[in-house]
């Protein structure tokens, strides 16, 4: 699938990253082992091991990987991580997720059927978001 059509299809009905423009796009077939830094935003769809400190949008695509801990301002995870993802603004994270780490954000959102294990931290005055996917089967009925 082109890196594009995947990104669109992740990022479709999210407010927080709708105008995302991805400054760094990591192919599914790249294996990435160091930390990333930047301020670019960041679209990973291969694997990656080490840890990432990123100023924008950070999107671990559905088959991706990463083994470390991720640092961003706005956050979604639809691969497998192995480490603690901390977002300043906003964490998403997607049905086809699996988190072994601690998650720390403002914000959280989780959809059903996601993978979590770890400790969830929030800042004391949020307030709880509860959604209903819908994407699934809207995507499901266009393909």
């Amino acid at each position: 699938m082109p890196v594009r059509k995947l990104f669109r299809r992740l990022t479709r009905r999210r407010r927080s990253i709708d105008r995302l423009r991805v400054g760094v796009r990591l192919g599914p077939d790249v294996l990435l082992r160091g930390s990333l830094r930047g301020a670019d935003s960041v679209l990973v769809c291969g694997q990656v091991e080490g840890n990432a400190d990123i100023a924008a949008g950070f999107v671990l695509a559905e088959n991706g990987y990463w083994q470390g801990n991720i640092n961003a301002t706005h956050v979604v995870i639809a691969g497998e991580v192995h480490g603690n993802v901390t977002a300043r603004e906003h964490l998403e994270i997607a049905a086809s997720a699996r988190i072994l780490g601690d998650l720390r954000s403002p914000v959280i959102a989780i959809a059903e059927g996601a993978v979590h294990e770890g400790a969830v931290r929030m800042a004391r005055r949020t307030r709880m978001i509860r959604y209903d996917e819908r994407r699934g089967s809207k995507e499901a009925d266009s393909e």
